[in-house]
This record gives C-alpha cells, structure tokens and sequence, in this order.
C-alpha cells in the first residue's frame, strides 16, 4: 500500500483539487467508481449525486410539512377529493386518483428532461 503522497501516477490525482475534498482523507472514492479517471464520468455522477440529494430534500419536507398544514381546496374536483381528505406518507396511494398520479410521474419527467438535463463537455 505504501504512502499516498508518493503515489503519483493515479488517475485519482486528477480530482484531488475538486470541491469537496478535504484532508485528511482527500478525494475518497471507497468503491473505486471514478478509478478510469474518465472526466465525464467523474462529473456526471456528482451531478446525478446532486440530483438526488435534493430529491431527498424535496422528499422530506414533503412528508413533514402535511403533519402541520394542509392547502385549502379540492386535489380532484371531478372526484371530489380534497386534500384535508389525503392521509400522510403511504396512505395517500390509494386516495390519490390515478390520472393525478400519472400527471405527477410525468411532470417529473418533463423536470428530469428539460430543466435538469445539463450537458457536460458537449456531450
């Protein structure tokens, strides 16, 4: 194993300058991800980990926040179901109708497409 320091030819070397690295440990990748050294692939999965970092946050709050409040109104008027009326966490599946969960999936796809689609190196 050997001392890192004198370690030089690594293509790990080539992150050790990015955000986020910190001594001691340095650049710590434990599962050997970014071993290639591949550029594009180094930033691709921070910018994936980023992504799911905040759909995490996102979650959270959104199961937090109906313990305390609700919004006024209706979720589906032709169903008659309003929100006072949707339980919390895994409850809500089943009143939720399905056309609302369909409208749900696919505007996250259109976010997952169109806002949080970035292009690395041109690629």
């Amino acid at each position: 194993w050997g001392d890192w320091a004198l370690y030089t030819d690594s293509p790990l070397r080539a992150y050790e300058n990015e955000a986020g690295v910190q001594a001691p440990v340095g650049f710590w990748d434990p599962l050997g991800l970014s071993a290639s050294g591949n550029s594009f692939d180094y930033k691709r999965r921070r910018e994936v980990e980023l992504k799911h970092g905040r759909v995490c946050m996102f979650a959270t709050i959104g199961y937090m926040v109906p313990e305390y409040t609700r919004l006024p109104g209706y979720l589906s008027p032709s169903y008659g179901v309003q929100f006072t009326d949707v339980p919390n966490g895994l409850g809500a599946l089943s009143k939720v109708p399905a056309l609302g969960w369909c409208q749900l999936v696919a505007f996250a796809g259109l976010i997952e497409l169109n806002v949080y689609n970035e292009q690395i190196n041109g690629e």
